[in-house]
């Protein structure tokens, strides 16, 4: 079962313009309340190893409890919704302290008061 904050691989299928694309590496975003009602589809934001430094991403770094293996860039700029049927596999969880960090930039970017 997934959980709030959890990094995940997608497969997202072929990508247009400048979106992400293919098998990649997600935060799920979604509030755990409606993630425990085991929905069909779940918010995430897409990770990169191609870190910009836009103050729409997050940076974090690889450690045993996320399961990134190199530094990455949340771009919050992308979140999107997804099928859970996308999921491919769980590596691990970012932690409360940068998902809050990933949630305060999505409302920020969605002019939602914080």
């Amino acid at each position: 079962m997934l959980t709030s904050g959890d990094v995940i691989d997608l497969d997202l299928g072929l990508p247009q313009g400048r979106e992400a694309g293919f098998r990649h590496p997600a935060v799920v975003v979604s509030a755990q309340r409606i993630i425990s009602a085991e929905p069909s589809v779940v918010y995430v934001v897409p990770l990169t190893s191609t870190v910009r430094g836009f103050h729409s991403e997050i940076t974090i770094e690889p450690d045993e409890h996320n399961g990134l293996t190199v530094r990455s860039a949340a771009q919050c700029q992308h979140l999107r919704a997804v099928s859970t049927g996308r999921v491919v596999s769980a590596r691990g969880n970012v932690g409360v302290a940068t998902l809050a960090q990933i949630r305060e930039t999505i409302a920020v970017l969605l002019d939602i008061p914080i």
